[in-house]
């Protein structure tokens, strides 16, 4: 799917969570709802890191760009070193191990550890990242039409903003983890649910997606996940803007009505 899509997707997984949440008597206080909502939005355009010509790629500057390159190069080598005899040759790294259920619980569980250990900066670290993408995911257009620094900007201050109003009493720094010492923790799920939402989203594709590995499928180390041929799409097809786009934002509202118990 196209970055739109895919950030349109996450925030909607995120507000299912939180009705899932509150039906299960562990209700998110709104600004939960609210930056998980965005950082899951965000987090689902993250994958697609290991592609030149994605959002994420180009959103912080020859940062990104030189990451990019990176990651491409590191999933390659990854794929040329563990893929069976039945996998096919590949040129690149697209839609390999960035696409993968491993590589989404390593970088949301590094998320949720930095957040822990490295206090308010980690925080508005991964919040600044994470509001970025979302906005580059959820308002394109505007962004398209903005330049880099005030898109920057916007999410360096959001993520100021919405720190304090979540460090405040009860508004949802220990919510789900309690502990001493494992404020933020949660930060780290909607980064997660954000990569696996990316990947059932590509698998819907033609080309599908590995989302399994490094577990065996058949004969494949690399089995591109999928439905039967003939319900996929093409990226950017009138599917996914004509069908899957309104249902998003249908079920996101339905959600996120739940979660505040409005419904």
């Amino acid at each position: 799917m196209m970055g739109p899509a895919h950030s349109l997707s996450g925030a909607a997984a995120w507000l299912g969570v939180g009705a899932a949440a509150a039906a299960l008597d562990r209700p998110m206080p709104w600004p939960v709802l609210l930056v998980g909502a965005l950082i899951c939005a965000g987090a689902a355009l993250a994958p697609d890191l290991d592609h030149k010509s994605a959002t994420i790629s180009r959103a912080f500057g020859p940062v990104s760009r030189t990451l990019c390159e990176i990651v491409d190069k590191l999933s390659y080598a990854v794929y040329k070193a563990t893929r069976s005899s039945h996998d096919p040759r590949r040129s690149g790294g697209h839609r390999t191990l960035t696409h993968t259920w491993l590589w989404a619980v390593l970088i949301g569980g590094g998320a949720a550890a930095a957040a822990v250990t490295g206090g308010r900066w980690a925080v508005l670290a991964i919040l600044f990242v994470h509001l970025v993408l979302a906005v580059e995911g959820l308002l394109w257009r505007a962004a398209r039409m903005s330049s880099d620094v005030l898109v920057w900007l916007l999410g360096a201050t959001s993520a100021w903003l919405l720190a304090d109003v979540l460090d405040q009493p009860g508004n949802g720094a220990n919510w789900l983890f309690t502990g001493p010492g494992q404020e933020y923790l949660w930060l780290g799920l909607p980064i997660v649910l954000g990569a696996l939402v990316h990947d059932i989203g590509d698998a819907l594709t033609v080309s599908g997606c590995p989302i399994l590995w490094p577990l065996p499928i058949g004969r494949k180390r690399w089995y591109p996940l999928g439905p039967p041929k003939g319900m996929r799409f093409r990226a950017g097809s009138w599917v996914e803007l004509k069908v899957l786009t309104p249902v998003f934002m249908i079920l996101g509202g339905i959600g996120g009505a739940a979660a505040l118990n409005l419904i």
